[in-house]
C-alpha cells in the first residue's frame, strides 16, 4: 500500500512536534510505501536538516508555511512551483477569474464573520465555508496567484465588508483596518497549502491512502487529495488543534477581532476536516471529546495511544530507589503551565510532615524568555522557603530542594532521573497527554498528580491523583506515599503493568496496521481502467487488497509434483503473448499502474535504529525534482523469490475416447 504521510511542523525535520512518533510509525511498518509531503514552521527548522529515512520512503516533498524576507515561497518541486504560486511570476487573474476569486472569498469570510455569537454550531454549518474554501482550492490549482491575492486590498475589503453585515459578532464587527490587514495575513498563511502544486496524478493523486499527522494545516492537502482524486483521509490527532490555538491566543500580539476570526476559521477547518475523514484516531480519550465537540462522528473515531519505548526504561527495577524512598521526584519541562510554585509550597507542608524528605527537579527551561524567568522565580522561591540546612557550625549547608538537568555525571539519561526517587509528582495545570507519567510509570514508581488533560486515563488507578492549584492536597498524597511502602510498591507495579499493556510502540503499530488495511478494503480502486461497472463507476474489492502488500501470500507457489519446467524456462526466454504479471505463483504487482515505479529492493525491509539529525543542507534524501523512484523490470516478490516455475497441467497417462483430464 502507498501510503501519502502529511505533517505539519515535524518529521522529516530533525525537529518538530510528533517527529518521533512518525519515524517510529514509517519504520514500524515497512511492508508499505510511503510518500511525506511535509509543512516546514520556520527557517531554523529547515536548516536543521532532515532525520535519516528508510529506505521505503520513496518521495518528500516540501513546502514552507513562514514567509521570507523577500515575501516570496519556496518549496521542493517542479521549477514551475514558483510561477504558479506568485500572482508575478507570470501569472495574471483576468475579469472572470477575478470574478471568481471575490465570490469564493466573500463566501469565506461570510462563513466566518457570521458564526460568531449567532449561536450556529460550526460542525452543522459547511456551506459557505466549503464553497469559499474548495472554490480557492480549485482557482489556485487552474491559476495559481493566491498567494498574493489573498493580500491584496480587493480580500481587506471582502473582509471589512463581511465584518459589517448583519449577523456578524460585536467582536468581529469593532475590527479596524489594522485588524483586517493582520487577519488577512494570517489567512494567507493559513490557506498556503492550497497553493502547493502537490494535487497532481503523479503526485498526492498516486497514493492509497492519505494520513494526516494532526489536524489544521496538515490536513488540508489530505481534503484536497479526497476531493480532487477520491483518497481516503485519515486523521491523527495526539492534542487537537484547535484547542492549542485557543491556548495560544491571549499571547498573541493580535487584538480581540483578530483572535476572534481566527477562532473561528478553526472551528470551521476542524469540523471540515472530521467531517472529510474516514476515520479520526485520537490519542486519547481527553483528546477524542475534543473533536466530538469540534464536530467529528464518534462512528468514526478511534483511540489509539501514542506508543513509547519501554526498553528504555526497563534497565529500572520496581524496587530500584537509588535517590531513597523518601525522595520525591520531579520531571519535564520548566514553564509556568507546569505549576512548580505550588509544588514548591506543597512540599513545605511535605517537609513539616516528613523533615528527611527531599525534592528533585529534573528539567530545563522552555524555549522563550518568560520560561526564563519563571525558573530563576522557582529557584528563589525554593531558596526561601527551604534555606540551606547544615549539620554543624563548619559544615556546608545543603538544600533539601535540587534543580538538575538530565545528562550530569549522577543523572546521565531519562531513566536515572526516575530511579532517583520513590514517588513521581506531576503538578501541571495544562496538560495533554501526560509522557512524564507515561515513563514513570515503565519505571515502575508510584505517582502523584494533578486532574488534567488525560491524566485519570492514563493513570485509570494506579497512581493518586488531586485537584490542580491545590498545594495542600498534593502535599496529603506525597505524605501518604511516603509513609506507606507497602502501597508505594503496590502502586508501581500495577503503574507498570498497565504501562506494558496500553503504551508501547508495538501496541501502536498494531493498530494502525489494522487500520491501513480496514481503511483500503473499504476504498473504492480508482486506477484500473478495467475495474468499473457498467456505468462506468469504480467496483469495491475489484483487486483485493492484499496484492498491494508485499507478504507471504505473495510469494510464488511451487510447482506440482513430477512437473516439468517448460521448454523457455532453461534459456531464460519468455513465450510470446503470455501478459507479465499473470502467470501462476506470481505477485500481481505489476498490474497496477502505481506500482510499476517503485525502487528496486533486494531484501526484507529492516527497521532502522532512532532518527539522527543530518547536517543543514545534506538531509538525508535529496529533495530536488526528477524520478523519484526508479523503475523495475519485473515484481517485487518475484525478485526475492527468483525465477518462477511455469504451471504445467497434469493430465492422465493415456488420453482417449471417453478419458477425461485428471
Amino acid at each position: 500500500m502507498r501510503i501519502g504521510l502529511l505533517t505539519d511542523g515535524g518529521y522529516p525535520y530533525a525537529t518538530g512536534e510528533s517527529r518521533l512518533w512518525c519515524d517510529r510509525l514509517v519504520r514500524g511498518l515497512p511492508q508499505h510505501e510511503f510518500d511525506l509531503f511535509a509543512l516546514s514552521r520556520s527557517a531554523h527548522q529547515e536548516d536543521r536538516g532532515w532525520v535519516r529515512l528508510p529506505h521505503h520512503v520513496s518521495r518528500v516533498r516540501t513546502a514552507p508555511l513562514w514567509t521570507p524576507e523577500d515575501g516570496t515561497l519556496r518549496g521542493s518541486g517542479e521549477p514551475r512551483l514558483l510561477a504558479r504560486l506568485v500572482t508575478g511570476g507570470g501569472v495574471s487573474y483576468g475579469r472572470r477569474d477575478r470574478k471568481r476569486f471575490a465570490a469564493h472569498v466573500r463566501a469565506l469570510a461570510t462563513a466566518i464573520c457570521a458564526t460568531e455569537d449567532t449561536g450556529t454550531d460550526p460542525a452543522d454549518d459547511g456551506g459557505l465555508f466549503t464553497e469559499g474554501f474548495y472554490g480557492l482550492a480549485e482557482l489556485a490549482r487552474e491559476r495559481g496567484g493566491l498567494h498574493l491575492a489573498l493580500r491584496s486590498e480587493a480580500t481587506v475589503r471582502i473582509l471589512e465588508a463581511a465584518s459589517r453585515a448583519r449577523g456578524a459578532g460585536r467582536t468581529v464587527q469593532s475590527a479596524t483596518v489594522v485588524d483586517h490587514l493582520a487577519f488577512a495575513a494570517e489567512l494567507e498563511r493559513v490557506l498556503r497549502p492550497l497553493s502547493l502544486d502537490w494535487y497532481e496524478p503523479e503526485s498526492l493523486g498516486a497514493v492509497d491512502l492519505c494520513h494526516a499527522a494532526s489536524g489544521g494545516a496538515a490536513a488540508i492537502p489530505g481534503l484536497l487529495a479526497k476531493r480532487f482524486f477520491g483518497v481516503p483521509l485519515l486523521v491523527t490527532e495526539h492534542g487537537v488543534q484547535l484547542r492549542a490555538h485557543y491556548l495560544a491566543a491571549p499571547d498573541a500580539s493580535f487584538g480581540a477581532p483578530v483572535r476572534a476570526l481566527l477562532a473561528t476559521f478553526h472551528t470551521l477547518l476542524a469540523a471540515e476536516v472530521y467531517r472529510q475523514a474516514a476515520l479520526v484516531t485520537a490519542g486519547n480519550t481527553h483528546v477524542r471529546r475534543w473533536q466530538q465537540r469540534c464536530g467529528a462522528d464518534p462512528a468514526r473515531q478511534r483511540t489509539v495511544y501514542p506508543g513509547m519505548a519501554a526498553e528504555r526504561f526497563s534497565a529500572v527495577g520496581e524496587d530500584d530507589d537509588a535517590g531513597g524512598p523518601d525522595t520525591l521526584v520531579w520531571v519535564g519541562r520548566i514553564e509556568p503551565a507546569k505549576d512548580l510554585i505550588a509544588l514548591l509550597h506543597a512540599f513545605a507542608e511535605v517537609r513539616r510532615a516528613e523533615p528527611d524528605a527531599r525534592l528533585r527537579i529534573f528539567g530545563a527551561p522552555a524555549d522563550g524568555d518568560e520560561a526564563t524567568t519563571y525558573l530563576a522565580h522557582c529557584r528563589a522561591l525554593a531558596a526561601q522557603l527551604f534555606p540551606d540546612e547544615a549539620t554543624g557550625a563548619h559544615t556546608e549547608g545543603v538544600s533539601p530542594v535540587t534543580f538538575e538537568e538530565i545528562g550530569g555525571p549522577e543523572v546521565p539519561d531519562l531513566a536515572e532521573a526516575y530511579a532517583a526517587g520513590g514517588v513521581i509528582v506531576l503538578s501541571s495545570v495544562v496538560e495533554g497527554f501526560p509522557i512524564s507519567l507515561v515513563e514513570s510509570m515503565f519505571c515502575g514508581r508510584a505517582t502523584v498528580s494533578t486532574d488534567v488533560g488525560a491524566v485519570v486515563e492514563v493513570i485509570g488507578g494506579t497512581g493518586l491523583v488531586v485537584p490542580p492549584r491545590n498545594p495542600r492536597a498534593l502535599a496529603d498524597a506525597c505524605i501518604a506515599l511516603l509513609r506507606d511502602p507497602e502501597r508505594r510498591a503496590r502502586l508501581g507495579a500495577a503503574a507498570r503493568a498497565r504501562a506494558l499493556e496500553l503504551f508501547t510502540v508495538e501496541q501502536n503499530l498494531a493498530a494502525f496496521r489494522g487500520i491501513y488495511l480496514e481503511l483500503i478494503s473499504h476504498a473504492p480502486v480508482r486506477r484500473e481502467a478495467d475495474a468499473v461497472d457498467a456505468d462506468g463507476e469504480p467496483l469495491l474489492f475489484a483487486a483485493p487488497a492484499e496484492a498491494r502488500l508485499l507478504g507471504p501470500w505473495t510469494q510464488p507457489q511451487p510447482a506440482a509434483v513430477g512437473a516439468r519446467a517448460p521448454s523457455w524456462a532453461a534459456a531464460g526466454t519468455e513465450p510470446e503473448g503470455e501478459p507479465e504479471g499473470e502467470r501462476v505463483g506470481e505477485a500481481s504487482l505489476s498490474r497496477h499502474p502505481e506500482h510499476a515505479g517503485q525502487r528496486e529492493r533486494s531484501s526484507w525491509p529492516e527497521p532502522e535504529p532512532e532518527p539522527e539529525p543530518v547536517a543543514a543542507g545534506r538531509p538525508g534524501r535529496s529533495p530536488q525534482p526528477g524520478p523519484e523512484r526508479a523503475s523495475r523490470s519485473e515484481p517485487e516478490a518475484t525478485r526475492r523469490a527468483g525465477p518462477t516455475p511455469e504451471p504445467v497441467c497434469v493430465c492422465a497417462t493415456a488420453c482417449g475416447p471417453g478419458d477425461g483430464d485428471a
